[in-house]
């Protein structure tokens, strides 16, 4: 398991921005594939989208199609940090978000993966 601390959430409104970071500690990151799901009051916590962390190979992407288009994710291997750029949010983005790792491929299975960040609120008004 690794250490996730999520940070930049907020409120914004309808059509605005913010980046979400994920800090990570721990285990090497090496093959690791690092998501952010979200979970919106009374909802099922859902998938928005990972990154896989192949190093020197490239870095694989998947997103919801909720959020296709609109949201982005990237990694510093640096800083062992993940980034969700969120663009034109709407309302119906309204969540805490969370920053999730797992050993392997890319997933939108909340089960596959074995680390969790504490979570961090996104409010979206219209």
């Amino acid at each position: 398991q690794v250490q996730l601390v999520e940070s930049g959430g907020g409120s914004v409104q309808r059509g605005g921005s913010l980046r979400l970071s994920c800090a990570a500690s721990g285990r090497t990151l090496s093959s690791r594939t690092m998501g952010w799901f979200r979970q919106a009051p009374g909802k099922d916590r859902e998938f928005v989208t990972a990154i896989r962390w192949n190093g020197w190979n490239g870095a694989p992407t998947s997103y919801a199609d909720s959020v296709k288009g609109r949201f982005s994710i990237s990694r510093d291997n640096t800083r062992k940090t993940v980034y969700l750029q969120m663009n034109s949010l709407k309302p119906e983005d309204t969540a805490v978000y969370y920053c999730a790792s797992r050993v392997g491929e890319i997933t939108d299975r909340t089960y596959g993966y074995d680390s969790w960040g504490q979570g961090t609120q996104v409010t979206v008004s219209s």
